[in-house]
This record gives C-alpha cells, structure tokens and sequence, in this order.
C-alpha cells in the first residue's frame, strides 16, 4: 500500500512537472510570436516609409497641434512616454524647446509656406513658457510667411498665442473664454482640528503664504494684498499685449472680458459670434470651410485622410539637425518642478541629480558657458543649496552661467539661480517669494480621539523630541524658529551678497513676497527681460562664441531599453505604421501609471520638521 502511495506521488510530480514545462514553453513561445510580430510589423513600416511619401514635400503646411501640458522637460517617464506613442496616443506633454525650434527651423525651410496652429488641446501652465513660443511665432512671420490658428475653441493661454497669428478662425460651435487670473486654495485648518492634529509651522516673511492652509481658514490679508499686486501686473500685461495684437483698444478688451455676462445675451448665447463681433477673431469656420481655403490659396492636396499637403509637429522635428552638440558651445541644464532631496527622475529637480547635471556640465571640456533654465516654484531649502553650490563652483571654474527663468522661478527657484552671472525673466516670469517656512504635525490629539496614549522615558529633554506622537515642546519650537530665521538671513544675504546689494534693501523687497518678472526687473531681483533664446546669446557673447555657439541639453542619459523605444517612437517606421493604423494596444501605454501611489513614496520624510522655500503662486 506504502509502495503504491509513493508511486502514485512520484506519478503526480511528474506530470505536475511536465505541466509546468508545457506552461513554460508557452509563455517562452507567446514572448517569441510577439517580438516577432513586432519586428514584422515593424520591416512593414520601413518599407511604407520607403514606398511612401518620403521627407517634407514642398509647399507643404506645418501643422502644429500640442496636446496636453506645456513644459519646458518631460516629466512622463521615457518608456511611459514611448509606449503612449507607440498606442497612437500622443504624449500629455509637449516640450517648449520642440515647438520653437520646429517653428524657428520652418522659417528658414523654403518646402514650408505657412504654419497651422490648432491650439485647443494645450494646457499652459504659464504665460511666460507661450511667450517663448510666441516669440517664435513673431519670428516666423517676419520671414514672410503666415501664421493661420484655427481652433474648435480656446481658453486665455490658448489665445494668447493665437493673437500672434496673421487670421484667428473659429469653429462657429465654439467660443474664447477669457476671464482673468485668479489664485483660490483650499484651507485645511478645520479639517485638521477636527482628526486632531496640530500644525506647527515656523515662518519667516511677512508675505510667506504657501503653509497659510494648514494654520488659518482662509487666506491671510497680507497673502490677498501679494496676490493681487503680481497677479494685477501679469492681467494688465496680457491686456495690453492682446489688445496691441489685434488692433483693440486695452480698455475696450478690458470691458468686452468684464462684461460677458451681459454680451452674451446679445447674440443669444453665441460665444463664436460674440468672438468675431468684438474682434477676437478674424472669422468662423468649420473645418471644411478651412481646408477648402487652404487649397484655394494654392496648398497642394494632401495625401490620404489631408485635405491639404501638412506635416505634423512629429514628423517634422525627426528631419531636423539636432545642431553642432558635439563642438564646444553653450550647455543648458533645465530645472523644472518642485525641488526636493536626492536623485529625480527627469522633469523634476533632485538636490543631488541636478547638482550632478550641472557638475557634469563643468567638467565637460565642451561646455564653454552654462545656461540654467529654471521653472520650479522652490521646495526643500538643503537641495536646492546643493544646487547653488554648484553655480558657484560652475563660475569659479572660469564659465559663465546665465539664469532663463520660465513661468516661475520663485522661492528655492530664485535659490538655485541668485549667484548666476545674469539672470533673465519675461515680463510675466513669477519670481521672488524669497523667504522660507518649516512645518511639523504631531498627532497626540488624533490618538487621543481614538483612546490612545503615549508615554515613556528620554535620556535628556530632546530625547524624543520629534516622536509625533507628543505635543511639541516648547522649546524645541524655539530651537526649531531659531533655524529658520538662519535659513531667512542665509537666504536673503546671499541674495545681497550676489545682487551687491545691502542687506536690510533685499530684506525690504523680500519677505516672502512674490513678483512679475517686470516687478522683479524694477527691484534689481533680475538682470533683464528675455527668453531663453536671449540668455543662452547672452551666455556665448560672455564665452565669446560668436553669435551661432552650438546649444546642447545636459539631461540624465536614458537607459538602453528607454532610449532603443524613444528611438523606436520617433521614427520614420513608426510614424508610417500608426498613419496605416497599426499599432500597440492602448492598454499598453496605461501600464507605467497603474500605480501612481508609489510615486508618493519616494519624498515623503517623517518625523522630523522639514525646512522649505517653496510658493504656491501659479494662477489659474
């Protein structure tokens, strides 16, 4: 009996193996029919690109249509980013420096007559990113060729480019919305008394709002009287830069935008009419009605599915030189988002993997001047003094470093970029905020809430100190304060100390309050008004380069697998395969975000205060 028992195991193991073997060779064969798929499809995709059209054809339209967020680096993942391609799925984001060097290449491309740009699917985080882009725009035209927007509707950012257009056309179902600036948070003081936990926060600036939400129930009359001066000067600059563009008067743009609600009624809700008849746009037109005047003003057909011969933002780009990268010239390092500890992923700013990206910089025997473009509304002060750190250490190697400010440069953001050689901002750049806050919780209230207690024994009277689980003595509030204010008289004496300026005069223009580029211009916090294109000219007349210094991007480098699907999304191949609708399955492209939680992770610190220079001053 014993004997058959031990058979009968032995039998099941064996076919229990050979079921496993039978899986194995399976899954190993479905990864083999795919891969083989692929690269099928993949040769059917090189051989489309080689029987089909080939390159730009003359008298062709650049079509430009962004989608999603305005950014000046990708913060989607490379693989992410690669794989929503590959779906037939554009990327949420779309870089600054690809559109202004798409429109910059154009004006000198002879096979390019005009620029298409269908704005209503970009989301513009600021205004000073669309004037870089404007700015192109201008350009363009100056070389003799027009600029056409067509929309199904637009918001303000959306139009604020669109104004930089030869004719505006609408879709006669659409409308512009322009309604102002406005800067509402959510407070969270009640909330938090109610679960029992108490907010300590350590501030220094009469002006340095972002913590206010966790402390008060409404925003406090110095955070209101910030606001509305920066905010007023960003309206009144889009005011009178609109209203120039289209010929209307600023106080009569001004009024058209107070008093919607009662224009409105007068073309019975008809926000495109409204539009054409208060001179926002130049005329209302279906989609038909313009491809029907493309081709009546000599745009050739286009190929399957165009109405007119095009060329799209991608395809464009994959045929233009990425310039002379490899000559000495000017490097720039983007430093964009929130500033926070250690090494990030690219789009956003690592104490440590940004401060890499400038020392790497440095040391490359290329770089001949540095420019630090900077977009971050500031973060965690001890990162971004590593990131100064640096600047310094960048000019005192003998280059120049020049500071472009983006929409905002705020806080840490003016932190990173206060030594630089010079500093640009546009007129509507967000800066200053200089001053910093430190936050702690302890949750002794919560647990008590829930009939829970703490109690125990220390070494000393800082032993424990910083457990959350016990109200926060006193005196290490006062040592805590103590830091801050250090971290205040660092923050704001260095500033002196670069701008070669007296102390208690920063210290006036200071406190935690935010500034427009212009404003910041005024006080001495900026050198002067410009772009991107301005500073990295700036940069290379300080390296003496001439006035066509090669430009080269220092970013992380992409891992094998990354960039071979980068590569893989941005060429010719593939561009074919998706124009013959073949590609990845959607679901595909979703994998990379199903578990966005864990991005959380990554900087949440505990138990200990935290010190910030860090501004919620974006408009919305």
């Amino acid at each position: 009996m014993a004997e058959r028992g031990t058979n009968g195991f032995w039998a099941f193991l064996r076919v229990f193996g050979r079921g496993i073997n039978v899986v194995r060779l399976v899954i190993i064969n479905l990864i083999f029919f795919v891969f083989l798929g692929f690269f099928l499809l993949l040769m059917l995709g090189f051989w489309a690109g080689s029987h089909g059209e080939r390159g730009v054809q003359n008298d062709s339209v650049l079509v430009l249509k962004p989608q999603g967020e305005l950014v000046e680096q990708f913060s989607i993942e490379p693989l992410e980013r690669a794989l929503q391609g590959l779906s037939g799925n554009a990327p949420k984001q779309v870089q600054v420096r690809d559109l202004v060097s798409a429109i910059d290449a154009a004006s000198s491309d002879s096979r390019i007559t005009r620029i298409l740009l269908q704005p209503q699917e970009l989301h513009a985080g600021g205004f000073a990113a669309l004037r870089e882009v404007a700015a192109a725009l201008d350009r363009f035209r100056a070389a003799g060729k027009p600029v056409i927007v067509w929309a199904s509707s637009m918001d303000q950012g959306q139009y604020y480019l669109a104004a930089h257009a030869d004719r505006v056309l609408l879709d006669p179902m659409g409308g512009v919305v322009l309604t102002g600036l406005a800067n509402y948070r959510l407070f969270y003081k009640d909330l938090l008394d109610r679960l029992g936990v108490d907010v300590h926060l350590f501030r220094v600036g009469q002006f340095k709002s972002a913590a206010e939400p966790y402390v008060l129930d409404h925003a406090s009359p110095e955070s209101k009287e910030a606001d509305a001066f920066w905010m007023g000067g960003l309206w009144d600059r889009y005011i009178d830069e609109v209203a120039k563009l289209r010929k209307i008067e600023p106080s009569a743009l001004r009024a058209a935008i107070d008093g919607l609600p009662d224009a409105i009624a007068g073309t019975k809700g008809d926000l495109g009419q409204l539009a054409f008849n208060e001179h926002l746009v130049d005329g209302l037109a279906t989609r038909d009605d313009l491809e029907n005047m493309m081709r009546k003003e000599g745009v050739p057909a286009g190929g399957k599915g165009e109405g007119f011969r095009q060329v799209d933002l991608r395809r464009y780009l994959a045929g233009v030189s990425p310039g002379r990268v490899l000559e000495p010239g000017v490097a720039v390092v983007v430093a964009e988002g929130e500033i926070v500890g250690g090494k990030q992923p690219q789009g956003s700013i690592g104490g440590e993997s940004t401060a890499q990206l400038i020392r790497a910089a440095r040391e490359d025997r290329r770089t001949k001047a540095l420019v630090l473009r900077v977009n971050s509304p500031g973060g965690e002060v001890y990162a971004a003094e590593l990131i100064r750190r640096e600047v310094a250490l960048t000019k005192e190697a003998g280059i120049p470093v020049v500071v472009s400010m983006g929409n905002v440069a705020a806080s840490g953001g003016y932190w990173i970029s206060m030594n630089a050689d010079r500093i640009f901002a546009e007129p509507n750049t967000i800066t200053g905020s200089i001053g910093i806050f430190g936050m702690y919780f302890t949750v002794p209230g919560t647990l008590d809430k829930l009939g829970v207690k703490t109690d125990g024994v220390g070494t000393g009277p800082l032993a424990g100190a910083f457990n959350i689980t016990r109200p926060l003595d006193p005196k290490v509030g006062t040592l805590i304060q103590a830091i801050i204010d250090k971290g205040y008289r660092d923050f704001v004496g260095g500033v002196a100390q670069a701008r070669g300026k007296p102390y208690d005069a920063i210290d006036t223009i200071a406190q935690g309050r935010v500034w427009t580029g212009q404003q910041a211009l005024d006080r001495g916090l900026v050198d002067q008004l410009g772009g991107l294109r301005e500073a990295v000219a700036d940069a290379a007349q300080r390296a003496k380069l001439g006035k066509n210094p090669s430009v080269r991007y220092v970013e992380a480098p992409l891992g094998t697998v990354e960039q071979f699907m980068v590569n893989l999304n941005d060429s010719s191949a593939t561009v074919a395969l998706r124009a013959y609708g073949v590609h990845l399955p959607e679901w595909v492209a979703q994998l990379p975000a199903m578990a966005p939680e864990l991005k959380l992770l990554k900087n949440a610190q505990s138990g200990k205060p935290n010190v910030y220079a860090y501004c919620f001053c974006e408009p919305r």
